[in-house]
């Protein structure tokens, strides 16, 4: 347990990059510094230097005096982005809080229960808290974006980086693939089907006749809100998918839907309370098996999916378009796999899952794998086909095989320099002041010596 904690930290700490304070022991907080309207709490410095030991163990000595600089640039771009009336929507913050709370969830299960018994609070009173935080981190990243939102870099500049890098300096980078993926859900069959909508249509008859809403959905509710008597909580328009939502918003108070059928499977929707554009509800969801024969049906169908590109009478791209799920990050992007840590399709193999690994590690280059059998983020079955895009070869860097990093690299380095002559310029004109005895750092005396 203890080690399940320790890596469930250092997950939040990266995904929450602050008020991270819930989960240790309370320190006695105090501003420790101005910059413009902003206040900077010796809080938001203790906190970032947590995240860091949670990923990296040991640190610098100067490591205060190095996050009391980071902190004092970011609250120039915030107060920056105030005065030039940058404006984050509701939607952005909800948006950003719902995702990183999810992968925190994913952790757990989707686990509410475990969730709560860990931080000592409710998913809404854990968003609640970072709220504020999330915003602040918009701004930030906002006003940087716009400052730097014309900086582009030219080829004569990426050669004349790359040129810059002595010979012995030149990163050496592992092999590298490209995937493309084909994943296919399995189809319910009609008589599968059919039963659970029965199933669904007799628990409601029951509830219609005076049955216990929570202690039916305990018994019976085939989804990871069943433990807690079907309860959805508070969600905004937008938050379910369409077929629930058309139903849930159109229900009086304590009022009952019909049964209701979605790609999860037949729901008994109970609305408790509505707030303006929110509501909070209840249901009840049965799943409709998946049997042997559908997945046997599903792998044929895959198969003959396969043959067709290898044959030359269908392509990758169209394949995925006629065959895949729509839900895949993939879907949208002709099939090829985004690696979530850089964000480019690109992944060294010890980045792979080990199925993809050992599916891909003798392929030839353009083969496509047999059908796999594979489990989505909440456990449903699925299959899916890979065929293997590109590799290279591990090498050192050069402008031929790595001319899109090289250019990004490049384009970084511009935009942080130029960056910092903003921030060099900004703070003759911004009051800051230092209060603590960090305010002696010799990084810090450039930010207070104007």
């Amino acid at each position: 347990m203890r080690g399940f904690k320790r890596g469930l930290w250092a997950i939040i700490v990266v995904l929450f990059s602050s008020h991270a304070a819930f989960a240790q022991p309370q320190v006695i907080d105090q501003v420790i510094g101005t910059v413009g309207g902003e206040y900077i709490l010796l809080s938001d410095v203790m906190e970032q230097k947590a995240k860091l030991e949670a990923q990296q163990g040991a640190l610098p000595e100067n490591i205060d005096c190095i996050l009391l600089e980071s902190e004092i640039s970011r609250k120039l771009l915030i107060n920056q982005a105030k005065l030039d009336s940058l404006v984050v929507s509701e939607d952005e913050i909800q948006g950003q809080l719902d995702a990183r709370v999810d992968q925190i969830l994913a952790y757990m299960n989707g686990d509410e229960q475990q969730f709560e018994d860990y931080y000592g609070q409710s998913v809404s009173e854990f968003k609640s808290l970072f709220r504020e935080d999330i915003e602040a981190q918009i701004l930030a990243e906002r006003m940087r974006s716009q400052i730097a939102m014309d900086i582009k870099v030219t080829p004569s500049e990426v050669n004349a980086f790359f040129n810059s890098i002595p010979l012995d300096s030149l990163p050496f980078f592992n092999s590298e693939v490209e995937i493309g993926e084909i994943v296919v859900n399995p189809k319910v069959n009609p008589e599968e089907r059919l039963k659970a909508q029965e199933k669904a249509q007799s628990i409601l008859n029951e509830l219609l006749a005076g049955g216990d809403f929570a202690e039916l959905a305990k018994q019976h509710s085939m989804d990871g809100t069943a433990r807690i008597g079907g309860d959805l909580g508070w969600n905004k328009r937008g938050s379910f998918v369409p077929e629930f939502e058309a139903s849930a918003y159109n229900l009086e108070e304590l009022e009952l839907s019909d049964v209701v059928e979605t790609e999860f499977g037949f729901h008994i929707i109970q609305l408790m309370e509505r707030r303006g554009n929110a509501i909070n509800t209840r249901h009840i969801l049965i799943k409709p098996e998946i049997t042997d024969a559908d997945l046997a049906k599903t792998e044929r169908e895959l198969m003959e999916v396969r043959r067709q590109i290898e044959a030359g009478e269908l392509t990758f791209s169209q394949a995925v378009k006629d065959y895949g799920s729509d839900k895949e990050q993939s879907y949208n992007n002709d099939g090829r796999m985004v690696n979530p840590q850089s964000q480019n399709s690109y992944f060294q193999m010890n980045e792979l899952e080990p199925d993809i690994f050992f599916t891909i590690d003798t392929m030839e280059v353009m083969g496509i794998s047999n059908p796999m059998q594979v489990y989505d983020a909440i456990g449903e079955v699925q299959y899916k086909i890979i065929q293997l895009q590109s590799r290279t070869d591990p090498h050192t860097a050069n402008l031929l095989q790595d001319y899109s990093k090289i250019q990004a690299a490049a384009g970084d380095l511009k935009r942080n320099e130029y960056i910092n002559g903003w921030v060099s310029k900004t703070i003759k004109n911004t009051f800051i002041e230092i209060t603590s005895d960090l305010k002696t750092c010799p990084e810090i005396e450039k930010w207070t010596s104007k």
